[in-house]
């Protein structure tokens, strides 16, 4: 189990850093508010949060400039970011969980397991690159896969394509678009695409179907190997 007696392992912690490494992407600072919205506190509590890591070494916080996290924090989320990818990944492949269960089970299982577990979990799957949404997941040395992804939405048309990362708003859209064949590594072709945000259509898996725009949006793409 996680060590409880060390203040900076707990969830609470975890959980910013991993908020504000979701945030800063791009190195930009991550504001108070936003991380409040994200985690569903008030800003008091964020500032608080954000001088205690300060102390730690973890994040630079700055007054009204919000805070952003140091070498230290980055490779703290990157552990807890590689813990949650593998056991999402674990869950679909050794436990038969739908891709839209496993976020919020894995929101719980991150905190409570240790990282003996998670290593064998990696060498049980093979130490994999992306966790079932196509997210890359961190190896063990903090280091991630890159890609060139591009959404459906803007792929060229009659091009062929195959769906490398689904990155739903919800589990609701998730679900649908895994209940419209769009899976991981499934091939697809867009065909046609309505003007001004419309439906597009296109073969997957060589069957016809029409999406909306919002949902291409949340499906990422590349060449074929």
């Amino acid at each position: 189990m996680t060590d409880r007696t060390d203040p900076l392992q707990s969830e609470s912690v975890q959980n910013f850093l991993k908020s504000i490494y979701a945030l800063q992407q791009g190195g930009k600072r991550v504001s108070t508010n936003e991380m409040a919205e994200l985690l569903g506190v008030q800003a008091p509590s964020v500032t608080d949060m954000a001088q205690r890591l300060e102390a730690a070494g973890l994040v630079d916080y700055q007054k009204y400039r919000g805070v952003v996290l140091t070498p230290a924090g980055e490779e703290e989320a990157l552990k807890i970011l590689r813990r949650h990818r593998l056991i999402e990944l674990y869950l679909v492949e050794e436990l038969g969980y739908e891709l839209h269960e496993v976020h919020a089970e894995a929101e719980r299982l991150e905190h409570a397991v240790s990282d003996r577990f998670v290593e064998a979990v990696a060498k049980r799957l093979g130490n994999p690159d992306v966790d079932p949404h196509g997210d890359p997941i961190p190896s063990a040395e903090g280091v991630m896969l890159r890609r060139d992804l591009q959404p459906l939405s803007e792929w060229p048309l009659n091009t062929p394509a195959v769906i490398s990362r689904i990155r739903a708003t919800s589990d609701d859209m998730l679900q649908h678009i895994v209940e419209r064949g769009l899976k991981l590594h499934t091939p697809v072709e867009v065909t046609a695409r309505d003007p001004f945000e419309g439906p597009l259509t296109m073969r997957v898996d060589g069957d016809q179907q029409v999406v909306g725009f919002n949902v291409a949006t949340c499906i990422l793409v590349e060449s074929p190997a």
